[in-house]
């Protein structure tokens, strides 16, 4: 499990409005991500320790192959599966939904709330750019739409 040290987008001046803002504008791109190789172990350790209740599955180019989630990962409990001889490619979800980084927010909005999802994967082409959730969605909003204080 990695994350990519990338800067979060500095575009928060006040006065957008949110028909104008786009996924990769509110996306975090300090992506916690883990390989298709690791182990179940570690990856609910990473879960657990960063209360993500998800996390990309990237290949060795940061292509975004899969997702796995608190859902995969306590299936496998319930299966009685043997965790231990299980990798992220074992259970997780392939050809999760994603947005495009271009994307216009209240279209990401639509397809968070469409697909009950709480974060999604921001991509360009099929590679991983970022995160957004909807308290990115909120918080963008907020900060792009306040009005400058004058002095």
């Amino acid at each position: 499990m990695e994350v990519r040290n990338m800067k979060r987008s500095a575009f928060m001046m006040g006065g957008q409005q949110i028909d104008s803002l786009t996924a990769g504008q509110a996306m975090e791109n300090r992506v916690k991500f883990c390989h298709a190789t690791n182990p179940w172990r570690n990856i609910a350790s990473a879960l657990v320790d960063r209360g993500y209740g998800s996390l990309p599955v990237v290949d060795d180019d940061m292509n975004l192959i899969g997702m796995v989630s608190e859902d995969e990962l306590l299936t496998v409990l319930l299966k009685k599966q043997d965790e231990k001889k299980l990798e992220a490619k074992d259970f997780m979800t392939k050809n999760p939904i994603t947005v495009d980084e271009d994307l216009p927010i209240l279209d990401v909005i639509k397809i968070l709330e469409e697909n009950k999802l709480i974060r999604i994967p921001v991509v360009k082409g099929a590679r991983l750019v970022g995160i957004i959730t909807r308290r990115d969605v909120l918080f963008c909003y907020l900060m792009a739409t306040a009005q400058p204080m004058g002095i």
